[in-house]
């Protein structure tokens, strides 16, 4: 017996991202989207809003015009929920250290976490992946948009 496709966790999700994404969407279009001085507090959650709901209609649309398949055609998949749960893992690290080590060093240590555990990448890849990733935040962020993201006890 075949599953019903608006029981798949594909569709359900990519239902309940669209959702999001709407509301995101609602919600930052009555910000400021462009003023005088250029893009204005909602033009980024706007943008962000409609490519959730693009993303997740994409999601959706593959699960239709895939072919469906009974539960006992896929064994499940301990490879893929072990990356999940790794990558689970590893972002309430990073959010848990950023108070004591900041955003840049957070994050370029979950970026090399993710290369090693999740792409196993090997370490000099994985490594400057990281590195790349947390300056690349640096410049963006601190040195072009001037916007000062979470520091640690570094100062940084």
């Amino acid at each position: 017996m075949t599953k019903s496709i608006f029981r798949d966790g594909d569709v359900i999700a990519g239902a309940l991202t669209a959702a999001l994404g709407t509301y995101i969407t609602v919600t930052a279009a009555r910000w400021d989207v462009m003023g005088p001085e250029g893009p204005g507090p909602g033009f980024f959650p706007v943008g962000y809003g409609i490519a959730l709901i693009i993303l997740s209609l994409i999601l959706i649309f593959q699960r239709f015009t895939a072919a469906r398949h009974t539960e006992e055609d896929r064994p499940f998949d301990w490879a893929g929920f072990r990356r999940a749960a790794i990558t689970w893992v590893a972002f309430t690290a990073s959010t848990g250290l950023m108070p004591t080590i900041g955003f840049y060093i957070s994050f370029g240590l979950l970026t090399l976490f993710l290369g090693l555990f999740v792409f196993e990448k090997p370490l000099k890849k994985a490594l400057a992946a990281g590195v790349l990733s947390a300056v690349g935040f640096y410049l963006v962020f601190d040195m072009a948009l001037d916007v000062a993201l979470p520091a640690g006890l570094l100062g940084f």
